[in-house]
């Protein structure tokens, strides 16, 4: 289901803020889906948000003086690195700002967890080109060129699905399911998604903040198929990949606890690859995934 700005409304920006760095778009509605809750039940209408034009603080260079760099997991034949150094700091910041303006709820649409699994907040909108276009130039060269006989596409999901952990949030024990590609319609009214040969292999789990801002605890468990684990440290500007979907590859994992007054912040993205058979058809309205 859509919505466009007419049932759906507008959430106007500061009155009087003038066009300035400072002054951010307002936002709307994209698309309503039903939201799971932490302890089971759903919401219904659950939003998805996109602002109604692009930001200028989550406009990106591709050149912004970063050095990323890979570092492989070694997690018992299963695909994992992290890429350090993809975002600076007030880039990271920026993206925490703009997800706060939509506001982060316990439900999260589109999303099939059971009871008791996901225990933090989200919230989940569309963003730009001109956002993820130049985060991907940053890691492509660093990024598997060929998974499972489908090719790297050279464009990330544009859907952000966003979580904050509070003080003893925890996301327990899980694989990320397989999703389609999504982005905005022209007119930013509406989420659409990518043609079926198109589908995600990796998940990217973007650190917004971590230990210098004060977040204690909150590591990314991963879990080797002998039952050993690996733990990762969220690192603000980097991210995390591993494989995801319902095969053997695919890496069970966990978005340990949360201790104290700072939230930990992470967008989860889709790293998309295409089938090396077209198929016919072309974007349409939403549809959502399994987390």
């Amino acid at each position: 289901m859509v919505v466009d700005a007419e049932r759906g409304g507008v959430v106007m920006a500061t009155p009087n803020a003038d066009r300035t760095l400072s002054a951010w778009p307002a936002h709307r509605s994209v698309a309503l889906l039903p939201g799971s809750l932490p302890q089971g039940g759903i919401v219904p209408d659950t939003p998805i948000h996109a602002f109604v034009a692009p930001p200028l603080q989550l406009v990106l260079r591709a050149d912004a003086d970063l050095r990323p760099i890979r570092h492989d997991i070694e997690l018992g034949g299963l695909l994992a690195f992290e890429i350090y150094n993809l975002l600076t700091a007030a880039e990271a910041d920026a993206v925490v700002e703009a997800s706060e303006r939509f506001g982060y709820r316990d439900e999260a649409p589109g999303i099939a967890t059971p009871p008791g699994m996901r225990l933090n907040k989200s919230v989940h909108w569309v963003t730009d080109p001109e956002s993820l276009g130049p985060l991907f130039e940053r890691m492509a060269v660093l990024l598997p060129a060929r998974i499972d006989g489908m090719t790297l596409h050279p464009r990330l999901s544009e859907r952000l699905n966003m979580y904050r952990y509070d003080d003893g949030d925890v996301f327990n024990r899980h694989i990320d399911g397989e999703w389609p590609g999504f982005s905005l319609d022209v007119e930013r009214r509406r989420m659409l998604q990518w043609p079926a040969h198109l589908r995600s292999c990796l998940t990217m789990l973007l650190y917004l903040n971590g230990p210098d801002d004060g977040v204690q605890g909150g590591d990314t468990r991963l879990y080797r198929p002998d039952g050993s684990a690996h733990d990762v440290r969220p690192t603000k500007g980097s991210a995390l990949f591993f494989r995801h979907g319902f095969g053997p590859q695919s890496i069970q994992h966990v978005g340990r606890p949360i201790r104290g007054p700072v939230s930990k912040y992470v967008a989860r993205i889709n790293v998309m690859y295409a089938a090396a058979a077209s198929y016919p058809g072309s974007a349409r309205p939403t549809g959502s995934g399994v987390d």
